[in-house]
């Protein structure tokens, strides 16, 4: 089941995000299964956004400013503005990129086939700009599992991993509403790489496809796959998506 949602329109608003909106609107557009909220500033080609962490959520945004701003060199994702802690949470701002993310209802609300090729070939280019040699960041099995909480304490019964089919530098929730689509269904960037580290790519294939049943239903993992330029693998993604689950 889908994670995230979309909050209310009444959320509570940061003291800190006011501070960095400098007068523009804000508008909560992302909340997260973890507790943090994704407020858009402003609107138009100015318009930024600000991720917000309350302490003890678990959310790192450090982590993730230190990948955008590495994955900046290579490929279409946000630009680091701000990044701030005070004692109630941290706080990321970043410019917006163009396009709209593919559960916006610009593309569920008619036919969704323009924006899942469009996430498929994005991730393929993700993955083909992205330098697997000068990439610091890992998101190997044997890292998501020493960095999960929940296999400590519930260790999974995954099995022996598969082999790698292809290394890469993986975005680490390659899912939908993560994907920028312009209006013409061209892929236009990705957002939130927080866990973005060098693993097989089907770590991330199989996270992806998982989240178009998710938000779309069934029926749409040929078209994506198609898209991305691969063909099925069952073992992996059935692997992968054991792994997520468990992590």
């Amino acid at each position: 089941m889908p994670l995230d949602d979309v909050p209310a329109p009444d959320t509570e608003t940061p003291e800190a995000v006011v501070a960095a909106a400098a007068g523009a609107p804000v508008r909560p557009v992302w909340r997260n299964a973890a507790g943090g909220t994704t407020f858009e500033l402003g609107s138009g080609r100015d318009r930024r956004f600000a991720k917000w962490a309350p302490h003890g959520s678990g959310l790192d945004l450090h982590a993730e400013e230190l990948r955008l701003r590495w994955a900046g060199e290579h490929t279409s994702v946000p630009r680091v503005l701000e990044i701030g802690s005070d004692d109630d949470g941290d706080w990321l701002v970043t410019a917006g990129l163009p396009g709209r993310s593919c559960v916006d209802p610009f593309w569920t609300g008619a036919d969704p086939t323009l924006a899942v090729r469009a996430a498929g070939a994005g991730l393929r280019r993700l993955h083909d700009a992205l330098p697997v040699d000068e990439c610091p960041f890992s998101w190997s099995v044997e890292d998501r599992l020493a960095r999960s909480e929940r296999a400590r304490t519930e260790p999974p019964a995954l099995g022996e991993a598969p082999s790698v089919d292809r290394l890469v530098v993986c975005h680490g929730d390659a899912c939908l509403p993560n994907t920028l689509v312009l209006d013409d269904g061209t892929w236009s960037g990705h957002v939130d790489l927080d866990a973005l580290g060098v693993a097989d790519r089907w770590a991330d294939l199989a996270v992806a496809t998982m989240s178009l049943g998710w938000n779309l239903g069934d029926g749409w993992e040929p078209t994506f796959l198609d898209a991305y330029g691969i063909a099925p693998d069952e073992r992996r993604t059935a692997f992968y998506r054991a792994l997520w689950l468990a992590t």
